[in-house]
């Protein structure tokens, strides 16, 4: 018999291996959860399929509840339990432990070589840092392993950082250790965020000289208080009476879970991470957020006690003082951290379709498949257009996009035959009967999916001419515009229903590209023949004018228009005086008249 009380257990197979670690309130209760009522997810049947045995540890509280599974998970890391991924390397700043310390910018962390401060995941905020720093104090930036023996025995030379006051010589002995560490200890505040306890200290020393008498010394601090004020108004993103802040951003991509953490000490943000989490079974993201609390303080080594979230988080320090904001400085933070987190995602998702393009594919064509629940993943997908002013010039445009990329080579241009006048709907039957009926003879590749560029009635039409005359059973789908002509519904089905779509999907903005590529397609093709019908129609009417002069003045004039304006001197250069009189009188009776 469990106990009703706050604990840990574990899962375990037939191997005796641990396959799932949770915590719960009352261990009894959660415990039977598993057993006692229909699970709704396909792995936590497995997982439940998969239990032999089952240990358990009590504890005093929830909290300690948290504390021991989080431990416990990472060191057994259970397949079913949720996993950490290692996150992006963001640049740190080190100050090394050298008898002179150097101050660098690193992605490496190395234990043992120094203290490292960050990381920092916006823009340039690590150069921006450095860049004060190096020019409110001249530290040393070279590689040499300075010793008190070496400077004694005259071993080192200063360098030509020193001669442009970018370095303060201290391997001649030209500035002592204890001055230098003071730089140092000036640094280690600016860089956790006191820059403005370093600027009330500097302004003091410039008033305290300037009351002296020495100026230039007082100039000089100005100059220095200058920059940190600069570097303050760059910094700070809020109230800077907000002392140590951690907020938190929250977002989940399917079984991807992303929580990023922003340290903020006086308004400014010094710190910032973010860790992704692979959801393995469905978990409550109140309990993933509990956790990813305790590991990005961890991770940061901040022991802040108050913090701003998206959403109350379960299993945290009951001191925690916890804000979810609406509106104001925290609200503003939020925001910051939400966007934050966003951006590594799409980061991540970016990195990993570059080292695994056919991913990016399969995401989109997988979630197509769901959206329609199509029995196969459409890999060809083939969309119609029509294009005709006023029911003259009428064509078609096929496009074919092969794993969610354009398959240029197999684009179809069609005229329109059988049809008379502007009839959108037999157009389309006419076209889409002829692509098909040819593939059937020459026995090619019939595509997964046709999208219609239009609505109802295009889909109706694209049936007819697949189902009832060609006995074909291709999937279907049509792509509507709005008033400002985008793209905003899919539909699909007999009768046609509409598909829910989000404007900020992946997979709504391939459908977007494909209608716009398949409309650009029959567009450019109708603007086409409608140039060469115009074109080749007036100068046809020009008697004496064979077809090779109208190629030479077409190729070299590239237009009619330009044609008609150009002087009859200039067409005798390409086609003889003849022929130039002939077409400069056509297109200037009232000259020659």
């Amino acid at each position: 018999m469990l106990p009703e009380k706050p604990g840990v257990y574990q899962y375990l197979n037939k191997e005796k291996e641990i396959i799932y670690v949770g915590k719960a309130k009352n261990l009894k209760r959660r415990v039977s959860s598993y057993f006692h009522k229909e699970q709704n997810s396909y792995k936590t049947k497995q997982l439940v399929r998969n239990i032999a045995d089952i240990k358990y540890v009590v504890v005093d509280s929830e909290q300690d509840a948290f504390l021991l599974e989080n431990n416990l998970i990472k060191k057994y890391q259970p397949h079913y339990n949720i996993l950490l991924k290692d996150g992006k390397s963001y640049p740190s700043i080190c100050i090394t432990n050298d008898y002179f310390p150097k101050v660098y910018k690193t992605r490496k962390i190395i234990k043992g070589i120094g203290e490292y401060y960050g990381p920092y995941s916006f823009g340039n905020t690590v150069d921006l840092v450095l860049e004060l720093i190096h020019q409110l104090y001249p530290i040393r930036t070279c590689n040499l392993q300075i010793t008190q023996k070496g400077i004694e025995e005259n071993k080192y030379k200063v360098c030509l950082k020193y001669h442009i006051k970018k370095c303060c010589g201290v391997c001649e002995g030209l500035k002592s250790r204890e001055e230098y560490l003071k730089y140092i200890e000036d640094i280690r505040q600016i860089i956790k965020g006191n820059a403005q306890e370093i600027s009330k200290i500097i302004s003091d020393e410039m008033r305290k000289l300037a009351s002296e008498m020495h100026f230039e010394e007082a100039q000089v601090m100005k100059n220095k208080y200058d920059l940190i004020e600069r570097f303050k108004s760059k910094t700070i993103i809020c109230n800077s009476h907000l002392r140590d802040t951690d907020v938190f951003g929250y977002l989940q991509k399917e079984e991807h879970i992303y929580i990023s953490i922003l340290k903020v000490h006086n308004g400014s943000i010094i710190q910032a991470q973010t860790i992704e989490y692979k959801q393995i079974i469905e978990e409550d993201k109140a309990e993933i957020l509990g956790r990813a609390i305790v590991e990005l303080q961890a991770q940061i080594g901040s022991k802040t006690k108050e913090i701003i979230v998206p959403f109350i988080p379960d299993f945290i320090d009951k001191n925690m003082v916890v804000h979810v904001p609406q509106r104001g400085d925290n609200k503003q933070l939020l925001d910051l951290a939400m966007q934050n987190v966003q951006q590594y995602a799409q980061d991540q998702l970016k990195q990993q379709d570059k080292l695994n393009p056919d991913q990016k594919m399969t995401r989109i064509l997988s979630a197509l498949q769901q959206k329609l629940r199509l029995e196969h993943m459409p890999i060809v997908i083939e969309s119609f257009d029509n294009s005709n002013i006023q029911g003259t010039n009428s064509v078609a445009g096929c496009v074919v996009f092969k794993k969610a990329k354009p398959s240029k080579t197999d684009y179809r241009k069609y005229i329109i035959n059988t049809v008379a006048g502007q009839d959108d709907y037999a157009s389309m039957r006419e076209v889409v009967y002829r692509r098909y009926k040819r593939i059937l003879e020459e026995q090619g590749e019939l595509p997964d999916l046709i999208i219609a560029d239009g609505g109802i009635g295009q889909m109706h039409a694209i049936r007819e001419a697949t189902e009832e005359q060609l006995g074909l059973h291709i999937p279907i789908a049509g792509l509507v515009k709005n008033d400002k002509h985008r793209t905003s519904t899919l539909l699909y089905g007999f009768p046609p229903q509409e598909i829910g779509l989000k404007p900020t999907e992946e997979l709504f903005h391939f459908l977007t590209q494909i209608q716009n590529e398949v409309h650009r397609y029959a567009i450019s093709f109708h603007k086409q023949k409608r140039s060469k019908q115009q074109t080749a129609s007036e100068l046809d009417e020009i008697k004496g004018i064979g077809t090779n002069s109208k190629k030479v003045l077409l190729t070299q004039f590239k237009s009619l228009k330009r044609i008609k304006e150009t002087t009859k001197e200039e067409l005798e250069k390409y086609i003889g005086t003849k022929r130039a009189s002939i077409i400069y009188d056509h297109f200037h009776p009232e000259i020659t008249h």
